[in-house]
């Protein structure tokens, strides 16, 4: 019997997700030496390496990536078990994901309203891409993200909240000129966001091109940067409606739509289908639904 202790499992876990002592002993909130005194031991119960040391990073070993999906699982279990409990007693916690297209548009109005419905609820928000949303949400470190749809995974459960339209942002001088069709955009300098990000793939496919294609363009990690961008006149960019009104009055930029139909996307909340939780995350999608269509340039679905 190897003996491991859950609070073993959660330092591997923080480990292998940071890859760095420092950054995982913080996450962790104990020491640097503490953690990898956890670590040591548990290796010695494993009798190998599950960690190679770096100077600047920390390395899986192999055992260490057959190990990781495995805990990955066992600490998702014991957060359902977390909820299962929790889902008889008042909502106290939330941990919630969100895109960076839609976090900072959405989230003031969704705090508020959160907190006037549950006035003891802990809100926790991580920001970040999809995927790795989607995966945080899989192992159980978070429980539900606000995402554009469709997300891939069998596992979970989705609820559509709006959708948004995609508009034109491009110079100034140009503000009075027609916007050109959808398929002759690929013929301007299209700015992007960076790779990873959903509206990069969201915009290519708007243009008709294949997100999975190589495209050598300039790119950007946030939206402000990428209208900064236009607005210096490297090229155009598509943007979500609900940003239009915060990024583009920080730059000498023209916001047009595009004539109907208008290319959009689908924002909804996702969930594991598994969650203990799920009553609740379904009453604060409905919070979230109210919230988007108040805050922002968006329609109602259904």
């Amino acid at each position: 019997m190897l003996h491991l202790t859950l609070r073993q499992l959660r330092y591997f876990d923080a480990l292998a997700r940071h890859r760095h002592f420092g950054r995982a002993a913080a996450a962790c909130a104990i020491s640097q030496p503490a953690l990898s005194e956890q670590i040591k031991e548990l290796e010695e119960k494993f009798g190998a390496a599950l960690f190679e040391r770096g100077a600047r990073q920390v390395r899986m070993t192999g055992l260490g990536e057959a190990l990781g999906e495995r805990i990955g699982s066992i600490l998702a279990a014991v957060d359902e078990l977390d909820g299962l409990a929790a889902s008889h007693r008042p909502l106290r916690r939330l941990r919630l994901g969100v895109i960076p297209t839609v976090g900072p548009y959405l989230l003031p109005a969704v705090m508020h309203d959160l907190i006037e419905a549950y006035p003891e609820l802990d809100v926790h928000v991580r920001e970040s891409i999809t995927d790795r949303l989607a995966e945080e949400l899989a192992q159980g470190r978070i429980d539900a993200a606000i995402v554009a749809l469709p997300v891939a995974g069998a596992g979970f459960e989705a609820a559509p909240l709006f959708t948004e339209e995609f508009l034109l942002v491009r110079a100034y001088a140009e503000a009075a000129a027609p916007p050109p069709a959808l398929d002759k955009l690929r013929a301007q300098r299209l700015l992007l966001l960076e790779e990873g990000h959903c509206l990069r793939d969201q915009a290519l496919s708007v243009c008709g091109q294949d997100p999975r294609s190589p495209h050598e363009t300039l790119a950007a990690s946030s939206l402000s940067t990428l209208v900064q961008m236009v607005g210096a006149g490297l090229g155009v960019t598509l943007i979500p409606a609900m940003a239009a009104a915060v990024e583009a009055r920080s730059a000498p930029v023209a916001v047009t739509r595009f004539p109907a139909p208008q290319p959009s996307r689908t924002i909804g909340m996702i969930w594991r289908k598994s969650s203990p939780l799920a009553k609740p995350l379904r009453e604060i999608s409905e919070i979230v639904r109210r919230a988007g269509q108040a805050a922002g340039d968006v329609a109602p679905l259904g």
